[in-house]
């Protein structure tokens, strides 16, 4: 028998503010289309317009004239196990979750505000908007204003007619780039389908700003090790035996080149990068 609205309206929602939401109540389906056009999301007109404080009410600056704005992402965050690990781990940043699902969304949040009443003074750093990234970062980030993206198991999208909706590619590459800090921003990739792995490591090569970490390097990187147990997702493919690939890649600065006729048409000679880009 199904409930009216009025009927909900009567029950109220099924988790309280503040309360531990239960996850079987906000199970959804494991992947969605982002490149469909069957939902709408909210997004500002340009990132400077975006207000934070909602997200983050209760997290102050040190420098009062700098707004508090995301410099990590969880893109594709799930139900949100890496972006609540993330909050304690870099406690100097600003985390933020993205999840393209309502119901997850939504879980997430309830479960940061409840680690919040739980541990006062703590997980004030976190806090997950729903959105697609495949096509609204550009409205909420700034140039050169995150550190780290991770991207935890995303869709593989098998059918090679769905290659376009891969979260990893040489167009998203270069939006990547653009709002990561060069010499400091890191991309994180990992996933348990060792045929996307290829995929993303065969782009990022080839990506000129993007250079891949050393094993070394990324042993040094505590966030490799909490990408790879800390989501919900991870913690299942260990359960089940399987492995995990993952690979890791720097932001890097753009080189200064100089386009005359006679190079114009050369590979990769297809427009001028200057200093102030990178």
């Amino acid at each position: 028998m199904t409930k009216t609205d009025n009927e909900d309206e009567e029950y109220g929602p099924i988790t309280a503010e503040g309360e531990m939401p239960q996850k079987k109540f906000y199970r959804s389906r494991a992947h969605c289309n982002p490149l469909s056009h069957n939902d709408t999301f909210e997004y500002p007109s340009h990132p400077s317009k975006m207000d934070w404080s909602s997200h983050y009410p209760n997290l102050t600056s040190s420098d009062p004239l700098k707004k508090i704005v995301p410099t990590v992402l969880d893109v594709g965050c799930g139900f949100g196990g890496l972006t609540i690990a993330l909050s304690t781990l870099l406690p100097q940043q600003v985390i933020l979750g993205l999840e393209i699902r309502a119901k997850v969304a939504e879980y997430v949040r309830l479960r940061i505000v409840a680690h919040r009443k739980e541990y006062p003074g703590k997980y004030q750093n976190a806090s997950v908007l729903r959105s697609n990234t495949m096509k609204f970062m550009p409205n909420f980030f700034e140039k050169s204003s995150l550190e780290k993206i991770f991207f935890c198991f995303p869709d593989p999208h098998f059918k090679k007619k769905n290659h376009p909706r891969r979260i990893v590619s040489d167009r998203l590459l270069s939006e990547y780039a653009f709002f990561l800090k060069p010499n400091v921003g890191r991309l994180y990739c990992i996933t348990d389908v060792e045929d996307l792995h290829n995929w993303h490591v065969k782009h990022c090569r080839a990506h000129p700003l993007f250079r891949e970490l050393t094993q070394e390097e990324m042993d040094q990187d505590p966030c490799v090790k909490a990408m790879y147990s800390k989501t919900e997702e991870g913690k299942k493919v260990e359960r089940s035996g399987t492995n995990k690939y993952y690979a890791v890649y720097q932001r890097v600065a753009a080189p200064t080149v100089l386009i005359t006729a006679e190079n114009f048409f050369d590979a990769d000679g297809y427009g001028v990068i200057s200093e102030n880009d990178s």
